[in-house]
């Protein structure tokens, strides 16, 4: 049984439109962690500069959360664990 070309594109576009799409992860503002923590991680994890990971950092101090990646939804979710690895609170989503 072979698929039509015609609904092999159809298939294709519509995977190319799900994954068109970057995923992102979030990181969470929690009561435990220190600032200072919180800066280390995104610089050691995300290889960030001290000046970015400092306004990530005060991003999800103030604001309550930050985009801190964006990516295939197997990056971000691979993210997300790493994240919870250092204890911070973090989800992945579809960028909106």
């Amino acid at each position: 049984m072979s698929t039509a070309p015609a609904e092999a594109e159809e298939r294709v576009e519509a995977l190319d439109g799900e994954t068109a799409k970057p995923w992102v992860t979030i990181v969470w503002n929690d009561p435990v962690n220190l600032m200072s923590y919180v800066t280390y991680v995104f610089q050691t994890y995300f290889g960030h500069p001290r000046e970015k990971a400092e306004k990530l950092m005060h991003d999800v101090h103030e604001a309550g959360r930050a985009v801190v990646a964006h990516g295939t939804r197997e990056e971000m979710e691979r993210d997300t664990e790493a994240m919870h690895g250092y204890g911070l609170w973090a989800t992945f989503s579809k960028d909106a």
